[in-house]
């Protein structure tokens, strides 16, 4: 079976014989490991060119190994033509040529090194429903097929040529909810929650809708999938959730499936009171984080409540596991959480609970991929 039968397969009730191996948030592994990953200059990330873009996945793709990989948009024609990458010794720009506009680039900056990470209270947020809509603007819809009579799907059409009947392509996107936080900052949101949800419900309704858009052009382009990320939302209430967030998360499950995709929801955060409202999402897979923080999240358990029900995403631990445990760690991990897996009608993708740390070096993430592949 290629990687992408076997993700296709475990998204559905028959189950995969044959575990595929994925990590989550592989933009975050680029960044931080670019050097080990690919021979290309950093500014090829930044770069119109479609060949630039492909020579970077190609090493990328063979050098992780695993079975899926993200379909972005491409930029369109227009900006094809008008923009290019200048390599001067003063720095890397992005030029317009039609503009004159100069835009200086910097290399990929490691995750971790950037320690004023706490949550900030935006200047100004919005506090009406108007300042909301200011914030949060609606262009005019052109359909999900203007990206392919733009150019922009120029790019994933040449990936999903090269990639696409090996490994399972996928798009990822944002909860209507935990987009509030770049609006209000933690704090804000949390306290608006409780205070003024009106306003919060007519800030989701106007993500949910730009949201929507985005998962009918992620399907326009041949993305088989969407990733649904989440955050914070384990601190309110399992009755605020399932009257606020449940009906957003739903919908977005539906227009995916509506669109022909299939949907994994990753919950960051801890399910311990709301596993019943997680799977009522109704998504194909869930997905969760391993034990951390002042909770416990163990396969077993999210077995246990899944029941077959939909595919489940392994949690194999980014920091005590992969990035710090011994090889036998590893393997042994790997095997515990497939037999977990197995439990759950075979409904199962072999996944990290995090991100690969910055730590972590990139052979050690093809070995995990090739023990999987092993069992």
């Amino acid at each position: 079976m290629t990687g992408r039968q076997k993700i296709e397969v475990a998204l559905c009730p028959a189950g995969t014989p044959a575990m595929p191996a994925v990590i989550c948030y592989e933009g975050i592994f680029i960044r931080d490991h670019w050097r080990d990953l690919t021979a290309c200059p950093w500014w090829y990330a930044h770069s119109p060119e479609v060949e630039h873009q492909l020579a970077w996945l190609r090493d990328v793709i063979r050098a992780i190994g695993q079975d899926w990989f993200i379909l972005p948009l491409g930029h369109s024609a227009q900006e094809r033509q008008d923009l290019i990458i200048s390599v001067e010794d003063v720095g890397v720009f992005r030029v317009n040529r039609a503009t004159g506009m100069r835009e200086p680039l910097a290399p990929p900056r490691v995750s971790g090194l950037d320690h004023n990470t706490r949550s900030v209270r935006p200047e100004n947020p919005p506090l009406s429903a108007a300042q909301v809509d200011a914030a949060i603007p609606i262009p005019s819809d052109p359909g999900p097929n203007a990206v392919l009579a733009d150019g922009r799907a120029d790019l994933p059409r040449h990936m999903l040529q090269e990639f696409g009947r090996d490994l399972w392509p996928f798009c990822h996107v944002i909860s209507p909810l935990w987009g509030c936080y770049r609006l209000w900052g933690f704090e804000g949101m949390m306290t608006l929650i409780a205070d003024d949800p009106h306003l919060v419900m007519h800030a989701c309704r106007r993500f949910l809708e730009l949201t929507e858009r985005r998962i009918r052009e992620a399907a326009a382009i041949g993305s088989a999938g969407v990733w649904i990320e989440e955050c914070f939302t384990d601190m309110i209430s399992p009755r605020i959730f399932e009257r606020i967030n449940l009906p957003l998360v739903q919908r977005m499950v539906h227009v995916i499936r509506q669109a022909g995709m299939k949907s994994i929801y990753y919950y960051c955060g801890n399910p311990a009171d709301r596993w019943d409202l997680l799977l009522a999402a109704g998504a194909d897979a869930l997905s969760l984080e391993e034990s951390k923080k002042t909770f416990t999240i163990d396969i077993e358990d999210i077995v246990a409540h899944a029941q077959g029900r939909c595919a489940i995403l392994g949690n194999l631990d980014a920091v005590g596991v992969l990035q710090d445990g011994s090889e036998d760690d590893l393997r042994r991990e790997i095997a515990r959480q497939i037999a977990a897996g197995r439990r759950n009608a075979n409904r199962f993708i072999m996944s990290l609970g995090s991100p690969v740390t910055p730590a972590t070096p990139v052979e050690r993430v093809r070995r995990y991929c090739d023990a999987v592949h092993a069992l």
